[in-house]
């Protein structure tokens, strides 16, 4: 299978490492600054690359059965439609876009083409996650009560000067955009995805030279009569937690770690047998990242072979934008939001 990258920034040798893992051929890379993707083809060990600097020149030239989209989280939007309307097959890196209008734009490209299409919230694939899931699914909370995440890491000076772009409401947004997506998503998609309304403050306490916001904390309200708060910030003085707490009726369950990768606690009213094994759950991963774009690739390189949609599709990466875009509304406006929320992005925080 031929795939390319597109994009070779702070989280592309995730990408690249786990297109070797699944014995995917990486072909091309991309990326404006060509001496840059030089570099990293060097520092990957990458032989035998075509190197580009224009997305479209490497979508034209070659032969490709996917493409990975790992650019400034504002060329998202644009990079992904124009690969859905060639007909390439292609996983974007959160957020996959930065208001509602580019997302649906994505989608309504890939479903006209028919195209192949995912989105990077590889934390989905935690160990960790996926036995929370599958207890959430199997009903053994019962009704479900409240849960929260929490996203407490360190991003300084030095962070946000390594590119102009970051902490720009245009091209990037702020910690609950950049650094506390994965965990919202995680937060959305375990207590059932549909959100009646959002309540958020979003400010910037520490980091005056960035746009957008070092501090964001919320109230969700389920459809399903469940509620949960958000935490977002990297006002932290170091790296602390990504935590994410499910309570029922039945159980309570909290994961914690540097990417809700560990369970800290795993308590059930009804215990099963394998309940003692998953107490002590803790998947060590190399970064914030975690392991799962190695399972993320699998699945959508899977994907492509069956022609079917992957186990993390362009919707769920929708939610998860809608989400903090409804916090920043909230900011904004004062006032609760409700959902589905229509016409909004980023750059309405201007």
């Amino acid at each position: 299978m031929k795939y390319a990258l597109i994009g070779c920034g702070r989280v592309a040798p995730s990408h690249i490492k786990a297109a070797q893992l699944n014995e995917i051929e990486i072909v091309a890379l991309c990326d404006i600054d060509y001496n840059k993707a030089v570099s990293f083809a060097k520092e990957q060990r990458l032989q035998n690359v075509n190197i580009y600097a224009d997305y479209k020149e490497l979508l034209e030239k070659e032969e490709l059965d996917f493409v990975s989209i790992a650019t400034v989280s504002g060329t998202h939007g644009e990079i992904a439609t124009y690969c859905a309307e060639q007909g390439v097959n292609f996983l974007v890196e959160k957020p996959m876009a930065m208001s509602i209008a580019e997302a649906d734009a994505i989608i309504a490209a890939a479903e006209k083409t028919g195209v192949v299409a995912g989105v990077c919230h590889q934390n989905r694939f935690n160990i960790a996650v996926q036995e929370l899931k599958r207890a959430v699914d199997n009903n053994r909370f019962g009704k479900l009560s409240h849960g929260s995440i929490h996203v407490r890491w360190f991003r300084d000076e030095g962070y946000y000067k390594q590119d102009d772009w970051r902490g720009k409401w245009a091209l990037d947004g702020g910690a609950l955009m950049n650094q506390c997506i994965h965990g919202i998503d995680l937060l959305r998609w375990i207590f059932g995805d549909e959100v009646e309304s959002i309540y958020g403050v979003a400010k910037n306490q520490y980091h005056p030279y960035i746009e957008a916001e070092d501090i964001g904390v919320a109230v969700i309200s389920f459809k399903n009569g469940a509620v949960a708060t958000i935490e977002g910030t990297v006002n932290a003085v170091d790296n602390l937690e990504e935590t994410l707490c499910v309570f029922g009726e039945e159980g309570m369950v909290r994961l914690g770690g540097m990417s809700a990768n560990t369970v800290d606690v795993w308590q059930f009213k009804k215990p099963e047998q394998a309940d003692e094994d998953r107490r002590f759950i803790e998947e060590r991963a190399p970064n914030v990242y975690g392991n799962g774009h190695t399972s993320l690739f699998l699945d959508f390189k899977n994907a492509v072979s069956e022609n079917r949609m992957p186990y993390i599709d362009l919707y769920a990466g929708k939610r998860a934008v809608e989400t903090i875009l409804a916090i920043y509304k909230s900011q904004k406006t004062g006032e609760k939001v409700a959902l589905p929320l229509e016409n909004f992005g980023t750059t309405d925080m201007i």
